[in-house]
């Protein structure tokens, strides 16, 4: 990596959390009291420029429910989904190839719309570089070939100069991740193996609550502004260099960390001379404050 890596203004990133529906974000003061589930996205969407499904990893997604989703938002917005369970932590052997189809049928509608930034393939901690797994790999990337795709590899295995080098022939993203420093994980990189598009997801760095096995915990963690500046300048801001775009979400939703740390992420972005796209940018935009945060009803 360069000492000094050379901005890139032209690299659009547009910074989000993964997931956006949490009734504890209403109790930390991101959105109204009394706001509803239905009224969540749109409210999101004044604040933010992009999120990260996650209810596509827990059920297969359908075009109608998609399209009334995505009717929520201004056309800009963007979505990243995540690839389903059954595609990555629960194949049927027999069954995939049809899930497969189903899904990118479902995912449809925000590829008609020039809304769909990626489709997110977050593999299991168990899912190493064994030949069974790289086989079904490939073919599962043949399945989805011409949607844009991102993987997100949990064992460290895979952090090896083939699987790179396979994912650039593909221009596939590999996603860059933020994790505890504990043994066995996917180290942080800053690799770019698909110039159109970089992909970053902050999970947090709760090492006590990395393998107990709950999402609270686990999840439970709020970035100083210290360990967010390194990423901007250290790693962010070489992948901007490297691509056209970028996307960058947040995954530690407990007591709304995630957007917290979001916006403080765009603000050091912007001080490097790249300007995020949502994540409170807009110069009229109002600094929000911890856990004293307030939109409009």
């Amino acid at each position: 990596m360069a000492a000094s890596p050379a901005n890139n203004p032209s690299c659009r990133i547009e910074i989000g959390t993964s997931g956006y529906s949490y009734a504890e974000w209403t109790a930390a003061g991101f959105y109204p009291q009394g706001t509803g589930a239905a009224r969540m996205l749109p409210l999101y969407a004044e604040r933010f420029a992009v999120t990260e499904l996650n209810y596509t990893w827990y059920q297969m997604p359908k075009a109608p429910a998609v399209a009334r989703m995505a009717a929520k938002v201004p056309p800009a917005f963007g979505f990243a989904a995540k690839l389903s369970r059954t595609l990555t932590h629960e194949v049927d052997p027999g069954a995939w190839r049809g899930q497969a189809a189903q899904y990118r049928e479902g995912i449809a509608p925000l590829r008609q719309s020039g809304q769909l930034r990626a489709v997110l393939a977050q593999w299991p901690p168990a899912f190493e570089r064994t030949p069974a797994n790289r086989r079904y790999l490939a073919e599962l990337l043949d399945a989805l070939e011409g949607l844009p795709l991102a993987v997100e590899f949990r064992h460290p295995s895979w952090a090896v100069d083939r699987v790179f080098a396979e994912l650039e022939r593909r221009r596939v993203t590999l996603a860059a991740v933020d994790t505890p420093a504990l043994d066995g994980l996917f180290p942080p990189l800053d690799l770019v193996t698909n110039p159109d598009l970089f992909y970053v997801r902050f999970h947090g760095r709760n090492a006590r609550g990395w393998r107990s096995g709950n999402l609270q915990q686990q999840f439970d963690y709020d970035y100083s502004d210290t360990e967010l500046a390194q990423w901007a300048g250290g790693r962010i801001l070489p992948m901007s260099s490297r691509s056209r775009a970028g996307v960058i979400f947040f995954n530690n939703h407990v007591r709304a960390q995630a957007p917290r740390n979001a916006e403080t992420l765009a603000g050091l972005l912007s001080e490097q001379g790249l300007v995020p796209n949502g994540a409170l940018s807009a110069p009229e935009a109002p600094r929000l404050g911890t856990g004293n945060w307030k939109l409009e009803t």
